[in-house]
């Protein structure tokens, strides 16, 4: 069973929330953060690190022996990482998406590829109780890097179809965000009252219709901003999971790096209930 937890914009509380999934669902769990670019799950489960893997992607090369600028691989790539430059084909790295189809289309086989490192990946383990262990997979992309798809599908590789899965997912709706939602049986997008929220909401929701996944929104800080968001799923019949109201004590446990559950008994009770329902709803037995 895998869950994504995703949202329009950054800052809403999704790793909040994701955290606090993998923490109350009941028997061994997967918590895995995609968000490469900013991981800080691993903040808030504090894992104990048992490994971790480099991560890279393959680069194309061009063999100026060979190439007799045909302009093949030029005009097949959608990207516009390959560029004739005065007669010269250039690749532009941070363009590129790896797809292999410039290797293909070439005709004088003048196309190689090498690899390039990307990130990282690091494995931990959480042990909850004297029963549950939570195994964390956290992505972490090298500064400079541009292209996240091909290591938050590296993450996702550690995903195990016999447990439950809890995906942390990079706020917005481009790329990075279509790759972690990939597979999911079913993604809760979290959100805020505010006419930013309602509006990167409104563009999270299209997107999850427009790939078909099953979806419910989950209201932070609800006691806040306006009643916008909840008058337009109201209005859109989408179901809004559950409100976690603005308290302080949140504030101040997320600040020092905890996790909330200990400290708000009643926002456990209710993403129990969530996590169950979502789960019935899919066939699977928490």
């Amino acid at each position: 069973m895998n869950i994504a937890i995703a949202s329009g914009k950054g800052g809403t509380g999704k790793t909040t929330i994701a955290t606090a999934l993998a923490l109350i669902a009941e028997g061994n769990t997967t918590y895995l953060d995609c968000d490469v670019e900013e991981p800080n799950g691993s903040l808030f489960l504090n894992p104990e690190k048992v490994g971790d893997s480099v991560i890279s992607r393959d680069m194309p090369q061009i063999d100026l022996t060979k190439c007799n600028n045909c302009g093949k691989c030029e005009e097949f790539c959608q990207f516009n990482a390959i560029l004739n430059l005065a007669g010269n084909l250039m690749v532009m790295d941070e363009m590129c998406h790896s797809c292999g189809g410039c290797q293909i289309v070439c005709p004088n086989d003048a196309i190689s590829y090498k690899k390039e490192k990307i990130g990282l990946i690091e494995t931990g383990v959480v042990l909850s109780n004297s029963y549950k262990i939570i195994l964390t997979v956290s992505g972490e992309l090298d500064v400079g890097q541009t292209m996240a798809p091909p290591l938050i599908r590296a993450v996702k590789n550690k995903i195990d179809t016999f447990k439950l899965n809890i995906i942390d997912c990079p706020p917005g709706t481009s790329c990075p965000m279509i790759t972690a939602i990939d597979g999911a049986d079913y993604v809760i997008l979290v959100t805020e009252p505010t006419p930013f929220g309602l509006h990167d909401l409104k563009i999270a929701i299209a997107t999850l219709k427009a790939v078909e996944l099953p979806f419910g929104v989950l209201i932070n800080k609800a006691d806040s901003g306006d009643s916008g968001v909840v008058e337009y799923c109201e209005q859109e019949g989408i179901e809004v999971l559950f409100k976690i109201n603005q308290v302080a004590k949140i504030a101040k446990e997320y600040s020092t790096g905890k996790n909330i559950l200990p400290q708000i008994p009643e926002i456990e009770t209710g993403l129990k209930g969530v996590l169950q329902q979502i789960c019935t709803q899919n066939g699977y037995n928490l």
